[in-house]
C-alpha cells in the first residue's frame, strides 16, 4: 500500500472492470461488483485490497490473507481462503502488473520551467513540457510533447526527446536520439564519449567517438546507468529494453527489442544482444559477442563467445544450465570421495 505523499492513486474500480483490464476471469460472477481501492502483498492486503499468487512458495501466505482479492492461476484457486474472491489468469504476475497500472498510471508533468532552469534559443521545448530547477536545455535541442526534465540534469547540444518522455534528476543525454515513452532515471550517462583508444609506442591514443546513441520507443534506463556512444557507427537500444541501475553498456553495442538487463550488466564494446535476451545480474559480456534472441544469462555469468538463441546459460565462462550443473555435481562428487 502506497504514501499518498508520494504518490497519487486513480480508483476505486470495480473487481469486474479489473478482471477485463487484465484478462481475467471472475472466479465467482457475484463478486464483480466489490470495489477495490487499492493493491498490496497478500501478507498487507485488506478487504478492499487486491494482491496475487504467483509462486507456489508462498501459498501458505495466501491461506491467512486478508486480502479481498487475489490474481491467481485456476490451479491453485483452491488453495485461496474463502472470503477472498478470485480472479483467475494464465500469469498473475503480468496480470497484477497491468493491474497496478490502473491505480498509479503515469500522469502527464505538471506544464512549467523553472526559474533557475537554463533553455538556450534555438531549442524546442512544447508548452507542455516541465523543466526543473537547474536543468540545461541547449541550443538544438527537441523535445517531444509532455516530456519532463528532471533538476540538474543536462541534455545537450542537438538532443532529441520523443514524446511523453522522463529524464530524472542530474541525469546528463549528450550525443543521443530518444524515442517515445522513453524515461530516463537519476544519474544516468548517455552518449558520452566510450572507452576507445589504439596502443601505440608511446602509450594509449584515443579514438574520436563520433557515433550516437539511438534509444527506440519504450524504454528504460536505470539510476547511473551508462550507454556510451559508437566510435564511427551508433549504440542501439531497441524498443521497449528495460535496463536496470549501474548498467554499462560501451560503444556500438546493439540491442535488441524488448530485452531486460539487470543491475551492474556489463557490455563490452560492439556486443551485440538479440530480442528478447535476458541478462541476470552482474553479467559481464566481452567485446564482439553475440547472444541470440530469447537467450537467458544467469547472474554472476561471463560471456567470451557467441551464444545460441532460446539458451538458458550460467558460469564464468557461461556454457549451457544443464552442463554447468553437472559439471557443479561432479565436483561435489569429488570433494566427497576426497
Amino acid at each position: 500500500m502506497s504514501d499518498p505523499r508520494f504518490f497519487r492513486r486513480a480508483g476505486p474500480f470495480s473487481l469486474a472492470q479489473i478482471a477485463e483490464a487484465v484478462g481475467g476471469e471472475l472466479a465467482d460472477d457475484a463478486m464483480g461488483d466489490l470495489m477495490i481501492a487499492d493493491i498490496a502483498p497478500l501478507d498487507e492486503a485488506g478487504p478492499d485490497n487486491l494482491s496475487f499468487l504467483d509462486n507456489k512458495k508462498y501459498l501458505d501466505v495466501l491461506a491467512e490473507t486478508a486480502a479481498g482479492a487475489c490474481l491467481i492461476a485456476p490451479a491453485m484457486a483452491d488453495r485461496a481462503p474463502e472470503g477472498t474472491a478470485l480472479v483467475l489468469c494464465r500469469e498473475p504476475y503480468l496480470s497484477f502488473a497491468l493491474a497496478a497500472r490502473m491505480f498509479y498510471a503515469p500522469a502527464p508533468p505538471e506544464p512549467g520551467t523553472a526559474p533557475t532552469a537554463t533553455v538556450e534559443p534555438g531549442s524546442e521545448v512544447p508548452e507542455d513540457c516541465r523543466i526543473d530547477h537547474h536543468a540545461v536545455i541547449s541550443s538544438g535541442v527537441q523535445l517531444g510533447a509532455r516530456c519532463h526534465v528532471g533538476a540538474g540534469a543536462y541534455l545537450g547540444p542537438g538532443v532529441t526527446l520523443g514524446d511523453d518522455c522522463r529524464v530524472g534528476q542530474s541525469a546528463t543525454l549528450e550525443c543521443c536520439l530518444i524515442g517515445n515513452r522513453v524515461n530516463v532515471y537519476a544519474g544516468a550517462r548517455i552518449g558520452t564519449e566510450g572507452f576507445g583508444f589504439a596502443v601505440g609506442p608511446e602509450g594509449p591514443v584515443r579514438i574520436p567517438h563520433t557515433g550516437r546513441v539511438i534509444v527506440e520507443d519504450d524504454v528504460e534506463i536505470g539510476a547511473n546507468s551508462t550507454i556510451d556512444r559508437g566510435t564511427t557507427g551508433d549504440t542501439v537500444i531497441g524498443r521497449g529494453t528495460m535496463i536496470d541501475n549501474q548498467v554499462q553498456i560501451a560503444h556500438n553495442v546493439k540491442i535488441g527489442r524488448g530485452c531486460i538487463l539487470a543491475g551492474q550488466v556489463g557490455l563490452a564494446g560492439s556486443v551485440q544482444v538479440g530480442d528478447f535476451a535476458m541478462l541476470g545480474g552482474k553479467v559481464g559480456v566481452a567485446n564482439h559477442v553475440k547472444i541470440g534472441d530469447g537467450a537467458r544469462l544467469g547472474a554472476l555469468s561471463g560471456v567470451n563467445e557467441d551464444l545460441a538463441a532460446g539458451g538458458t546459460y550460467l558460469g564464468q565462462p557461461a556454457i549451457p544450465i544443464k552442463d554447468f550443473w553437472r559439471q557443479v555435481a561432479a565436483i561435489r562428487r569429488l570433494t566427497k570421495r576426497g
